[in-house]
């Protein structure tokens, strides 16, 4: 397992992948275009597999959404796209480091938010078409969810994304320090599976909740721009703030020195 100054190192060293990445803009879309489709593969296994136990009334169903979402963060890892909530860590890191600057760290947010996004409604689109999510259990639990989150309010919104994205960058951070794919995927399991079963927001899974319930007829763009007003900043602060610069202080705070990233960390997560 790499020390916390090892994957700082590691951590800057896939700031700088991405920044040399951003010279082809729309390679990098398309990448987070990916990341936003990967992430709605998991929402629709949790509608899929979970809404009968949701008619049913089971007293598991918590449990089980956790058991089954975080295959969405484990696809994006391993198959390698450009997830707004992790880069959020990834490059703020790599701008503390001095590795990246401040116009890397603004271009990388912006390209992979939007392509999550159309990633999300494009995926979510086919899922539509396939009717694989029209069954009677499936569209009230979609309904249910989406009601559930615009209940809520915007503060109550953003401290749910505060500790959702403080969740999904540990999972991040403890894969890049774990070796061996095994462990990696155990360790992204673990805060994943805590974030979906708590109820925590996550902006990513939320274009995809979204634009599934867009295309149903229970929610409206306007509940999903809404929800992004607070889940966007609050996912900022728990990833950013509460994972990488925590980390970056903790591994010794240093600036514009070298350093080559281990062997094991991925470069477009």
């Amino acid at each position: 397992m790499n020390t916390i100054a090892e994957n700082v190192a590691a951590t800057s060293g896939q700031a700088q992948h991405k920044a040399h990445d951003l010279a082809h803009r729309p390679r990098y879309f398309v990448s987070a275009v990916l990341a936003g489709a990967y992430i709605g593969i998991g929402e629709v296994l949790l509608l899929v597999a979970v809404s009968p136990f949701v008619a049913k009334g089971s007293a598991a169903v918590r449990l089980l959404e956790g058991a089954v979402f975080p295959v969405a963060l484990t696809i994006v890892m391993f198959a390698g796209a450009q997830l707004f909530t992790s880069n959020v860590m990834v490059m703020l890191i790599g701008a503390l480091s001095g590795r990246t600057g401040v116009r890397d760290l603004a271009s990388s947010w912006v390209l992979s938010l939007a392509g999550n996004l159309a990633g999300a409604f494009a995926f979510g689109a086919m899922v539509h078409a396939s009717g694989v999510t029209s069954s009677p259990s499936a569209r009230a639990m979609l309904a249910e969810m989406v009601h559930g989150k615009t209940a809520l309010s915007g503060g109550q919104l953003f401290w749910r994304a505060v500790l959702c994205n403080m969740l999904v960058c540990l999972a991040v951070w403890m894969f890049t320090r774990a070796r061996g794919d095994a462990a990696k995927i155990f360790v992204l399991w673990l805060p994943v599976a805590v974030f979906v079963a708590v109820g925590f927001e996550h902006c990513v899974a939320n274009m995809a909740v979204f634009s599934l319930a867009i295309l149903d007829g229970s929610a409206s763009f306007g509940d999903l721009f809404r929800n992004l007003m607070f889940t966007v900043p609050g996912n900022v602060v728990g990833g950013g703030l509460l994972v990488g610069a925590v980390y970056w202080f903790a591994g010794g705070a240093r600036r514009g020195v070298e350093h080559s990233p281990p062997h094991n960390s991925a470069s477009t997560n």
